[in-house]
């Protein structure tokens, strides 16, 4: 059947468009027309009332939500849950991310987003592996006690999904350059994080395909002046990306501000690490046998640790856009555009454009989430 989606502002992903129309059919955008050109017998019609149609928001990190953490269940109703959850706060496609834990819940994990992919559970695009092979010295809140070294069992696992995106985030001074190319050559997106890594360790992993760093600044060796650091890496090369979590709390606006500034337009992309209290009225939950609290806004254990984040990508957007003193829709252009390229999906998502997959968000004068379709379908 024939949609169309009408009287409101188009922000196809690169430009605002006034006073055009989106033809949608079945998953996929049709064309962006203009009014007089939607057909008489339209079998559906949305009013954005005025407002705005933006691409919907990908978000390559979550960790949970809607009071489900995917480490602790990950099934096919666990990954409907989350998705259900952040969809609320515009996140069409979505991540969601294993935080490190033993090989035989990473095999579940695998199963359970293959098949979630396979029904069709909406907005998801895949799996992000965070750890274990990681740095004990940065370990976060992860359970160091699960950390190990990357051998081939363990590559097995991280290249075991044949559908969607993988995303393995590790320490690469505790891995060879090999390992690093092998699972490129597998597919597998690879990111630095919980790392240690020395500059010129960074450096050398990025030039065995390593493209990407988890969560910018936080569980990584600092920019200084005469060490780098993987964040003076990531912040130099042109050609990687890197995810930032723009809630204030793990990182201060201005460091924010500066690493957009510092970074190659399209390198920066906003992603939330949520946890499960996102779309969830409860304020804590367990990891690894810890109870985790969230209060205003900020997530920790009981040492005070930050434990992932209570961040929809709604707000990381709005506060993108403060902190950095950014045009609003070069923020969403961070959360959706950057996303999609990361992925190799920049021909599916991430803009409004004739063949696309109909993943869109409607907004309100006020930028307020009225409705969204994930491939065609709204909610």
């Amino acid at each position: 059947m024939l949609q169309a989606i009408v009287n409101g502002c188009i922000f196809d992903g690169e430009s605002v468009h006034e006073h055009k129309a989106v033809l949608i059919e079945g998953e996929h955008i049709v064309a962006v027309v203009d009014p007089e050109q939607v057909p008489a017998d339209i079998g559906a019609s949305y009013d954005l009332e005025g407002g705005t149609l933006i691409p919907g928001f990908i978000d390559l990190q979550v960790n949970g939500g809607g009071g489900v953490l995917f480490t602790a269940a990950p099934t096919v109703d666990s990954l409907r849950t989350i998705g259900a959850a952040h969809r609320q706060y515009g996140t069409t496609g979505f991540l969601p991310t294993l935080i490190s834990t033993r090989f035989d819940v990473m095999r579940e994990a695998v199963s359970a987003v293959a098949e979630a992919i396979a029904i069709g559970t909406p907005g998801v695009l895949g799996l992000h592996l965070e750890g274990p092979f990681l740095s004990p010295e940065r370990k976060g809140v992860h359970d160091a006690g699960k950390f190990c070294q990357l051998d081939q069992t363990g590559l097995d696992i991280l290249t075991s999904l044949q559908v969607g995106s993988t995303v393995v985030t590790l320490a690469p001074e505790l891995t060879s350059p090999q390992m690093i190319s092998r699972l490129v050559e597998e597919g597998v997106i690879v990111c630095g994080g919980h790392s240690g890594a020395t500059y010129a360790q960074t450096r050398d992993a990025l030039a065995q395909g390593l493209s990407g760093f988890t969560h910018l600044y936080n569980a990584m060796t600092p920019l200084q002046s005469r060490e780098p650091g993987m964040v003076g890496a990531a912040l130099e090369d042109d050609d990687s990306w890197f995810g930032i979590i723009a809630d204030g709390h793990h990182i201060h606006p201005a460091a924010f501000s500066v690493a957009v500034a510092a970074k190659k337009r399209g390198g920066a992309l906003l992603v939330t690490d949520a946890m499960p209290t996102v779309g969830s009225p409860d304020t804590s939950f367990i990891l690894d046998g810890k109870t985790i609290v969230a209060s205003e806004g900020r997530v920790t254990n009981a040492e005070g640790t930050l434990a992932g984040s209570d961040l929809t990508m709604l707000s990381a957007v709005n506060n993108a856009a403060e902190f950095a003193r950014l045009d609003w829709f070069e923020a969403v252009r961070m959360a959706s555009l950057y996303p999609a390229r990361a992925l190799g999906l920049e021909r599916e998502l991430g803009a409004i454009r004739p063949g696309f997959r109909a993943s869109l968000l409607a907004l309100d004068s006020a930028h307020r989430i009225r409705a969204s379709w994930i491939n065609g379908a709204m909610a």
